[in-house]
């Protein structure tokens, strides 16, 4: 089996809601995302030939990925009041809600999701909130 690892990094701010400690209140990460692809052959295509792919195919899509969260505030749906979300819009700030709670654990799932969604055989995606606190998801 071969395997291919691409990283790239976003900032951005989110919040937990419903948990008790620090992460209730808005805080922003430098998020690193790592992923992992898989393949039991290389291409035989002339320009990729003796690859899994070009690297550069991953990479681009894993930045594009993660370019969509940068510096905004990502927050879970209905966890914050209409007024504060139309205040926030109103003043012209980038902010993202996604249907699930915005820890690590579920943005590794997340990007391994898209990932596949692309075309990609995913084998790994490690999401880091901080350089020494990751989560990943695999199958």
């Amino acid at each position: 089996m071969y395997y291919l690892k691409s990283e790239t990094a976003f900032d951005s701010a989110h919040f937990l809601s419903g948990y008790d400690g620090k992460c209730k209140n808005i805080h922003g990460h430098r998020w690193r995302v790592v992923a992992e692809i898989k393949s039991e052959t290389l291409s035989e295509d002339k320009q990729t030939r003796g690859m899994v792919l070009d690297f550069g195919d991953l990479k681009s899509a894993l930045k594009s990925l993660c370019d969509y969260f940068d510096h905004c505030l990502i927050y879970e749906e209905n966890s914050l009041k209409q007024k504060t979300i139309e205040a926030l819009k109103e003043d012209d700030f980038k902010i993202i809600p996604v249907p699930f709670r915005p820890t690590a654990e579920n943005f590794a799932k997340f990007f391994f999701d898209e990932l596949e969604k692309i075309g990609f055989d995913v084998n790994r995606v490690e999401v880091y909130e901080t350089p020494n606190n990751s989560a990943s998801y695999s199958v």
